[in-house]
């Protein structure tokens, strides 16, 4: 796991002006000269001074590293970076097999990835299958209202609305969450509004309003939610987690909700309009959302930019798959969505049977535990780079028992065929969202 050491540009004030992706610096006088000082950028990008000069003149190199650290601890609270941790739990799908449940619920619900990227139906509906979050596993803590009512939320970069459910849900899978309750909140603001969410399983009907929204210790004022008043079948009685974070584009919000990482930009609460992620392996912990910033602990082996293909979803184009030194799919450019919302890696029907037959693997999936290291790698070759999957990554093992984490999409979404990059590629890089330059950073971890 990487080790967590500051790593803070010191400048010259000459190249101060040239440091646009760092939203502080150290700034060090001119050759003969004993100041230093700390310039912040601000989210418009202008530079200011932090404090005065110091004046360090011949101070002891361990005294001088002193303060840069001190500088660096109070930029970091000053400068608009908000590291939110993740946990990893038990997933909806395991919840279900404890308890003699999946086989009946995936009988009554069939799987179907796609349904998840179908565009809004209508302007108060929207289409979010709860299946799609079967294999979720990390979750996080924000908090709604004055005084703060705390909620687990799976943040999700495949969809955009936040909700949460209510005191207002009476269904049974309403009973052992957390319950938001508009009347102990002095900043809930109500509206007439309703909110339709169907997922195959059921819907979540409720009702918008607005509110604080503390993300880490970031506050967003007059944010818009949804507080479920209906809520899908008594399997979401199972699911770790409270509601969902959506941080996709504005253009996919139902109800013409501002979704939450725009607020944040907007009310200038961010350094930088751009999120970042680590997902960890296994059991490991440190699984963070970075909101504002990039931690240089995971770049060392550089980032690797990709443009967006569409402002919808995370949508990026990609050039080809190969898996081993065999060219199988993605012969013509195919369309991928980079999705902390999916687990899996989720390829169109062709494209999931040609990888199975090249693996050597039976069509549901399932290996034998000793016969990992005998696998070949994935490759998704994406502007110009290769990012490989060792079976290692595609592989997942529970309890003894492995499966490939590969889903086959089924039917086409409504815009065509899709992959969906999920937490099982994820795994394997540090990821940027940049929403102000409209582009993904993927930087390895390995």
């Amino acid at each position: 796991m990487a080790s967590h050491h500051l790593d803070i540009p010191v400048v010259s004030s000459a190249d101060i002006a040239i440091t646009p992706t760092w939203p502080f610096a150290f700034l060090i006088g001119a050759a003969g000269q004993t100041t230093m000082g700390l310039y912040i950028r601000s989210s418009t990008g202008a530079l200011s001074t932090f404090g005065t000069s110091l004046g360090i003149g011949n101070l002891p190199q361990r005294t001088t590293m002193k303060l840069l650290l001190l500088l660096s601890l109070v930029a970091l609270a000053q400068c608009g970076i908000h590291r939110i941790p993740l946990q990893k739990g038990k997933s909806l799908r395991k919840q279900l097999k404890e308890h003699g449940l999946l086989e009946d619920f995936l009988k009554k619900h069939p799987y179907n990835p796609a349904s998840k990227y179908n565009p809004v139906l209508t302007a108060t509906e929207s289409y979010e299958p709860m299946t799609n979050y079967m294999d979720a596993s990390y979750y996080g803590t924000i908090s709604i209202g004055t005084p703060q009512q705390d909620f687990t939320v799976i943040f999700d970069t495949g969809s955009s609305n936040l909700w949460v459910p209510s005191v207002y849900c009476k269904s049974l899978a309403c009973s052992n969450h957390k319950l938001f309750n508009p009347s102990k909140s002095s900043t809930y603001v109500s509206t007439n509004e309703t909110v339709y969410i169907a997922y195959g399983t059921g819907s979540m009907s409720g009702i918008l309003g607005y509110d604080t929204v503390a993300v880490s210790s970031i506050d967003v004022k007059n944010q818009i939610f949804g507080l479920s008043e209906t809520e899908p079948g008594s399997f979401f009685y199972y699911c770790n987690f409270d509601g969902i974070l959506g941080l996709a584009f504005p253009s996919i919000s139902s109800s013409g909700a501002t979704p939450v990482f725009d607020n944040m930009m907007s009310q200038h609460l961010v350094a930088q309009d751009l999120f970042s992620v680590y997902l960890s392996k296994d059991g490991e912990s440190g699984s963070f959302v970075l909101f504002g910033g990039i931690d240089p602990n995971y770049t060392t082996k550089g980032i690797y930019w990709v443009p967006l293909s569409a402002e919808t979803y995370w949508q990026i184009t990609m050039d080809r798959v190969t898996v081993g030194d065999k060219y199988v799919a993605c012969f013509f450019t195919c369309q991928a969505i980079v999705d902390t919302g999916t687990s899996l890696l989720v390829m169109p029907q062709g494209a999931y049977n040609r990888v199975i037959r090249d693996l050597g693997v039976s069509s549901d999936g399932e290996i034998s535990c000793d016969d990992i290291s005998k696998l070949p790698d994935i490759t998704f070759h994406i502007n110009g780079h290769a990012f490989t999957l060792p079976p290692s990554a595609y592989v997942l093992n529970e309890d003894g028992s492995c499966s490939l984490g590969i889903e086959n999409m089924g039917t086409p979404t409504e815009l065509g065929e899709q992959w969906i990059l999920g937490d099982v590629f994820i795994r394997e890089y540090y990821v940027i969202f940049d929403r102000g330059n409209n582009k993904v950073g993927l930087s390895p971890l390995s």
